[in-house]
């Protein structure tokens, strides 16, 4: 596969001199006349690597830079950066913005060649965003075996259990019915059968828990809404929902995360909170899904904000996908959890259109 170099110059004879000395080595040139037009062009390519000028109009060559190398999709993309000027304070810049490598104007032809030759060998960028999306693929398919698994028992759970403890139920009626029992072993066996008739009903919410039945009816906006309605009615919480629709379009493993992020930022607040009310707002960004859900409690505790079996497992599997979860207390009071995955937004547009 031929490499991808970008030649960024705001000057028509430097980018033709570049390509023509550039192009009988076999790589795939593309061109940018100004920095605006780099960052798009970098965003849809995904270069190999990046030839930049400094002295451009508007956003010079440091900026283009740092732009890119705080844009996740694109950071890691090397970056020689080619200029007039040799200065060693700017040099200093070109490194803090982040630049891999400098070659000084007016340049030396094969010095040019090596340098791009040896860095599109290594081809560190291609090799880092396979790495990536051969990691995210395998960690969807982790998620989705989880998923199968905790589908599995929750079934068990259901089917089972919850069937061997209703026939429980009837048996201890059964007895109860018998003519001559004594008051006080009625009474005990009334005992057992609230006791068993309790625990039924801890099964069966363990296995609801367990397997997110309205994602499989339902898109994740009325999902979502859907169980914030039954968690308030259920625990007298009003929470107050903002969910954009675009999220409906997510994958299932995506879908899967948000549900339990929310799942457990939920459970959380009744549990530790003290709260009074909760706000769930689900928005789309440009490069990322942001769920965020606060409340009007007491806020965390200072050291406490890892703690528990249940957040653990949110952040790994946020991890596996590129996610990170994020805590801190109001400014007002309560606390807040933001849940943020990387997803890119105009994908999630064009599943929408083909539908």
């Amino acid at each position: 596969m031929k490499s991808k170099v970008l030649i960024v110059d705001d000057t028509y004879t430097s980018r033709e001199t570049l390509e023509v000395l550039l192009e009988p080595h076999g790589y795939t040139l593309l061109t940018a006349e100004n920095g605006l037009q780099a960052l798009k062009l970098a965003k849809e390519t995904k270069p190999d690597l990046i030839l930049l000028d400094v002295m451009m109009p508007g956003m010079d060559g440091f900026e283009v830079c740092r732009h890119i190398r705080a844009t996740p999709e694109i950071a890691q993309i090397p970056i020689i950066i080619i200029t007039a000027l040799d200065d060693n304070s700017l040099r200093l810049e070109g490194i803090e913005a982040g630049a891999d490598d400098f070659i000084t104007k007016p340049f030396n032809r094969h010095e040019l060649s090596a340098r791009v030759r040896t860095i599109a060998r290594l081809n560190r960028f291609r090799l880092l965003l396979e790495q990536r999306e051969s990691l995210q693929a395998m960690a969807e398919r982790l998620i989705s075996a989880q998923e199968r698994e905790r589908a599995h028992i929750s079934g068990m759970l259901h089917d089972e259990l919850g069937q061997l403890l209703t026939v429980e139920l009837m048996d201890i009626r059964d007895i109860q019915s018998i003519p001559g029992l004594s008051e006080e072993l009625f009474n005990r066996l009334e005992n057992l059968h609230t006791q068993t008739k309790e625990i039924a009903e801890k099964i069966r919410n363990m296995a609801h828990e367990l397997r997110p039945v309205l994602l499989n009816t339902l898109e994740l906006k009325p999902a979502l809404q859907a169980h914030c309605s039954k968690f308030s009615n259920n625990s007298h919480l009003p929470i107050y929902t903002d969910i954009d629709d675009a999220v409906n379009e997510l994958n299932d493993v995506q879908k899967v995360i948000i549900y339990r992020t929310l799942q457990e930022a939920l459970n959380n607040i009744i549990k530790h909170a003290n709260a009074t009310q909760a706000w769930v707002e689900l928005s789309c960004e440009e490069e990322r899904i942001l769920l965020t859900v606060q409340d009007n409690g007491k806020g965390f505790p200072e050291g406490t904000l890892t703690d528990g079996i249940g957040i653990t497992s949110i952040r790994e599997r946020l991890s596996m996908v590129g996610g990170i979860l994020k805590f801190c207390n109001g400014k007002n009071g309560g606390a807040i959890v933001e849940a943020i995955l990387p997803v890119k937004i105009s994908e999630l547009q064009s599943k929408k259109e083909e539908k």
